[in-house]
């Protein structure tokens, strides 16, 4: 049998509608009465119907979050840094994983709407300029997470791409390497540009100039991390240093370099973008790293903001990247040393 308000009004000796604003806290209810009405809760076992409150408050206290790839754990930790704050705020959060394909991303934003969330965490594809358009034509609040999106206004949380690229190309510039070949994400997206115009900057500051036989543009996973490695190699003279764009790109970098029989760094250096800590192989790959759990946490407090007042100004918030020197690019052959991206200053871990 299933437990009604008009039952649990009749058990504590109230209205129903004194029940609905004790509940939903809509209205003046005094203590006692509040008492009573949830002891009958309790005694009645009732579960409040929240697609029927949903439909009273319009809110539903579900956010959404799209992710590229869920399997790379930059973007689980972002995950975590979501879910974090969404709870701690109230809301429930609903994970999707888009792979980068625009039409998968469509049809994930047109099952949300029908569920009537609350508001979105959004890492775009290249292509998501009308999808998001369309979103704030409805006055479905968002969050851009990672990367911006050309002709969209929006809050939006991204780590420093720039300045960790141009860091970590100088660094290995100033290591003694020339020749060094980018292996960067796909064309179009912000963090895959900003990154190459930091390695672009790096090498320009030092006179060296960009090559851009240097240069490929592909596809944020490992299997063409593996490819364009194989491909920049076969080329003469063929690079010194590798710096993948980021930590799933590098793993292939690193399965190449191996099938070509070429030892790290004793043959070549190799960094990257995000952290590769939680890959075997990965740990003394020299990187730069994004908070990614602050990323996560400070969306939801940007979408949280936007809820409450819609006509806020929009911001875009830039965290900075940390670099982590390890012995992948041929200067730190035990542990790791970080340089904090805001200052330059080099400190080491205690041992």
């Amino acid at each position: 049998m299933t437990i009604t308000l008009r039952d649990v009004a009749a058990r504590a000796g109230v209205s129903a509608n004194t029940v609905s604003r004790a509940l939903n806290k809509t209205g003046y209810v005094n203590r006692q009465t509040q008492l009573r009405i949830e002891a009958a809760v309790a005694e009645l076992g009732y579960v409040p119907n929240a697609v029927a409150s949903s439909l009273r408050s319009k809110k539903t206290q579900l956010f959404a979050l799209l992710l590229t790839d869920i399997t790379n754990p930059f973007w689980t930790t972002i995950a975590r840094g979501v879910e974090d704050a969404a709870m701690e705020a109230g809301y429930a959060v609903i994970l999707c994983n888009t792979d980068e394909d625009l039409s998968k991303e469509a049809r994930y934003l047109d099952l949300l709407l029908r569920k009537r969330i609350d508001g979105m965490v959004i890492a775009p594809t290249a292509e998501s300029t009308d999808i998001l358009q369309n979103l704030e034509r409805r006055d479905i609040p968002f969050v851009l997470v990672d990367r911006l999106v050309n002709n969209v206004v929006a809050d939006s949380i991204r780590g420093d791409s720039e300045i960790g690229a141009y860091g970590l190309t100088m660094h290995l510039l100033s290591t003694g390497y020339r020749r060094i070949g980018m292996l960067g994400g796909p064309p179009g997206i912000s963090t895959t540009e900003e990154r190459v115009a930091g390695y672009a900057k790096a090498l320009v500051d030092t006179g060296l100039g960009a090559d851009s036989h240097l240069l490929l543009y592909g596809h944020f996973t490992e299997s063409w991390g593996y490819q364009a490695t194989l491909e920049l190699m076969s080329r003469q003279p063929r690079p010194d240093a590798l710096f993948a764009a980021n930590n799933t790109i590098a793993l292939g970098v690193l399965e190449a370099l191996r099938v070509l029989g070429l030892r790290v760094p004793r043959d070549i250096a190799v960094v990257c973008f995000d952290d590769t800590t939680q890959f075997l192989a990965g740990k003394f790959l020299t990187a730069a790293m994004q908070p990614a759990r602050e990323m996560g946490r400070v969306a939801v407090e940007l979408l949280l903001a936007r809820l409450a007042d819609p006509k806020r100004v929009v911001q875009d918030i830039v965290l900075p990247t940390e670099l982590v020197i390890r012995s992948s690019c041929g200067c730190n052959s035990g542990g790791e040393s970080r340089v904090e991206e805001s200052t330059g200053e080099l400190t080491h871990p205690a041992v």
